[in-house]
């Protein structure tokens, strides 16, 4: 006896070992084949899956050895066209074959003659009383010892059923992950310019948002960050959501003004199967996506009076319904609004609830325009450029200390997005150029629409800002806080107001004569 009870055990064994660590389709093949090879000689080695749906058979991966012509596919074929594997899958049994001279009339197996194949072996691939497939072994010469080779091969397509079944469970779990992580990035609309060690700043402002941010992130109280477009609302919140213990899960990120009202329910709670026409599976919703994670309700003035009602239920309850479904579902989650609006006045207006703004700002944080913290501009525009020239690989430009200066003394309408963009656009046009200030001030007019020059507002725009700032003062004989003070006349954040007098050289002999 060639193999003995002993020897087909540690061939066994072998084969486990050599295909239990491979990941993909052709590496397993390729292993195995391998170590085949080791304990007798084939001429060619195939696996074929069969899917009963379509009645079809396609091959696991690359044949080793002889290739008929013809013969080789790696799309799905019908049944049919193959002789031996239709007679393995129908029947779930081995097919031996010793002489295939004898059925050249096949044209599968004619093509295998032609090619110099005489005998095969074939071998049902059965798991779980479900065939998968068949594997064909392929020979110049039919084997002497093929009768004892047929029961080792039977044993041995039994265990390589089991290791084809988990490769390809393998792989449609990581197809299906790569779905999912496709469908999250869309919905979460993330984005791809967080990175934590890459936010700077120089001034008192930011360092004490920073302050505040470090002071909270770890709590799960809400948060309303205020401020202009682009100041970086949307990475602050990402900012508190990494700095907290919510951060191994997700951040998911919500745009108000495209929840359409007859989608909102759907959008932010998710809906059962069933629930309406079309919803023919349950949806998750974006709060029960964050779970244990961080939910970020961006534009938050945006949203329709009639949806902050059922948004304000929700926080309060800390639970929701599907859309379909009566059972009630937990929230957690850490809840992060922003908005560009003064929502004081968003209030006095009716388009705000008053009961909402005080459930989402348990902590304030007021990001101030650029224009309010110029010491910022000179890091920012340097450090942004050098991530901006290393990502595309283009050697950065060089500002002098007079074009830093003129850039600190640009309004910057749109703030830190805009810098972001100009450090793109000059890494684009001007790489490795020294940037004078005269440079900075042709390529800011040209970016500007036309006929807005920039010369006389930035020029005056410090002793404009500290004028009216002072007649407020005056109006209000320097009272900062309250209903009829200097903060609320001026739309600012207290803390704001007394950063921006600092700044100003503001004292209290200017406003109090």
């Amino acid at each position: 006896m060639r193999w003995n009870t002993e020897t087909r055990y540690k061939m066994l064994l072998e084969i486990n070992n050599a295909v239990v660590t491979q990941t993909n389709r052709e590496d397993l093949f390729q292993a195995l084949a391998k170590e085949l090879r080791k304990h007798f000689a084939f001429d060619r080695m195939a696996i074929n899956l069969y899917d009963p749906k379509t009645q079809s058979i396609s091959y696991f991966a690359a044949a080793e050895g002889v290739q008929p012509g013809g013969v080789m596919t790696r799309h799905s074929r019908p049944l049919a066209d193959g002789a031996i594997a239709r007679m393995v899958v129908q029947s779930r049994q081995p097919t031996i074959i010793d002489d295939l001279q004898r059925y050249t009339d096949l044209s599968s197996i004619g093509a295998m003659v032609k090619a110099g194949l005489n005998a095969t072996m074939a071998f049902p691939m059965l798991v779980r009383n479900r065939i998968m497939g068949s594997i064909h072994f392929s020979f110049r010469q039919a084997p002497e010892y093929i009768s004892e080779l047929t029961q080792v091969l039977t044993e041995v397509s039994r265990q390589v059923a089991i290791a084809v079944d988990n490769m390809l469970a393998y792989t449609e779990l990581a197809k299906l992950n790569r779905s999912l992580e496709r469908e999250k990035d869309y919905l979460l609309q993330s984005s791809d310019d967080y990175q934590q060690d890459e936010f700077f700043y120089a001034s008192d402002a930011m360092a004490e948002i920073m302050k505040t941010i470090r002071q909270s992130a770890d709590t799960d109280a809400t948060v309303l960050i205020t401020g202009e477009t682009g100041t970086g609302k949307d990475y602050l919140a990402r900012c508190i959501h990494h700095l907290s213990s919510r951060r191994s899960h997700l951040f998911v990120k919500t745009n108000c003004p495209a929840l359409a009202s007859s989608l909102f329910e759907s959008e932010l709670f998710g809906h059962a199967k069933g629930a309406f026409t079309g919803a023919g599976s349950q949806r998750v919703g974006r709060f029960e996506l964050a779970h244990g994670g961080t939910i970020f309700l961006d534009e938050i003035a945006e949203l329709p009076i009639s949806l902050q009602a059922k948004l304000l239920h929700i926080l309060q309850d800390r639970q929701f319904e599907r859309v379909g479904d009566s059972r009630p579902v937990p929230i957690d989650c850490r809840v992060i609004a922003a908005t560009n609006k003064d929502l004081q006045l968003s209030i006095r207006a009716g388009t705000f609830r008053e009961d909402l703004f005080y459930r989402l700002n348990i902590v304030s944080i007021h990001v101030p325009p650029l224009r309010e913290r110029r010491e910022d501009v000179p890091v920012l525009m340097t450090r942004l450029t050098q991530i901006q020239a290393r990502q595309m690989n283009r050697p950065e430009p060089v500002y002098s200390r007079s074009a830093l200066d003129r850039l600190g003394g640009y309004a910057w309408p749109g703030n830190v997005r805009e810098l972001k963009n100009l450090a793109k656009r000059l890494v684009i046009l001007r790489a490795g150029d020294r940037i004078s200030a005269d440079d900075v001030g042709k390529i800011l007019e040209s970016a500007r629409p036309q006929g807005r020059g920039i010369s006389n507002e930035v020029a005056s725009l410090r002793d404009n800002e500290r004028d009216h700032i002072l007649k407020v003062l005056v109006k209000t004989r320097g009272v900062l806080g309250g209903e009829q003070g200097a903060a609320r006349l001026l739309g600012l954040p207290r803390s704001t107001l007394q950063y921006r007098i600092k700044k100003l050289n503001i004292t209290h002999k200017d406003y109090i004569k």
